[in-house]
């Protein structure tokens, strides 16, 4: 959240920018963004504020974003080819059967997967991911994918966000 608030500040031409900015930018208070960076070192000047790109340097350091990481996409409808085109990873994409998947992962060395199918097919994309040895998944899919404990997994799930949405809506709405 903070990087990406950092980002837009150096677009916009900020050099520096204080903590309390960065809240109101966040949403969060200023003591949470200072307790925040500083849980990875000091970064700030007190009074002055931060380096807008030192600490986007060493948030992308912390994120560990600082390298190209192997991305797999299982997935290629709606979902999956949005997810590539708003991260950006369209350069080197070659699309292929899932037939494939495993001996792919393994050539191309997937770290990180990205599950987009319908629910129904993501256990089976997740389990040929693991057979490949990629461990760290991040699934779109509306299902609980099932992994062993030596995986990462996040998932991501529109509908309960969207959920979330509408109740907070009525709520405020005192309907």
């Amino acid at each position: 959240m903070y990087y990406r608030q950092l980002e837009l500040l150096e677009f916009d031409g900020y050099r520096m920018v204080s903590s309390e900015k960065m809240a109101w930018l966040c949403q969060v208070n200023p003591a949470q963004v200072r307790k925040d960076l500083g849980y990875f070192g000091e970064f700030g000047i007190r009074g002055v504020g931060y380096d807008v790109r030192d600490l986007q340097a060493q948030i992308k350091k912390i994120l560990a974003v600082n390298r190209d990481w192997n991305v797999g996409v299982a997935g290629m409808g709606n979902l999956g080819s949005a997810f590539i085109e708003h991260q950006n990873l369209e350069s080197g994409i070659t699309i292929q059967d899932i037939g494939e998947l495993e001996s792919t992962a393994d050539e191309l060395d997937i770290e990180i997967a990205v599950i987009t199918t319908p629910p129904q097919a993501a256990q089976h994309v997740a389990d040929l991911f693991l057979k490949s040895q990629v461990n760290a998944i991040l699934n779109f899919s509306p299902t609980r994918i099932r992994v062993p404990e030596c995986c990462l997994i996040e998932h991501i799930y529109c509908t309960v966000r969207l959920d979330i949405l509408t109740y907070q809506l009525r709520n405020e709405m005192g309907s």
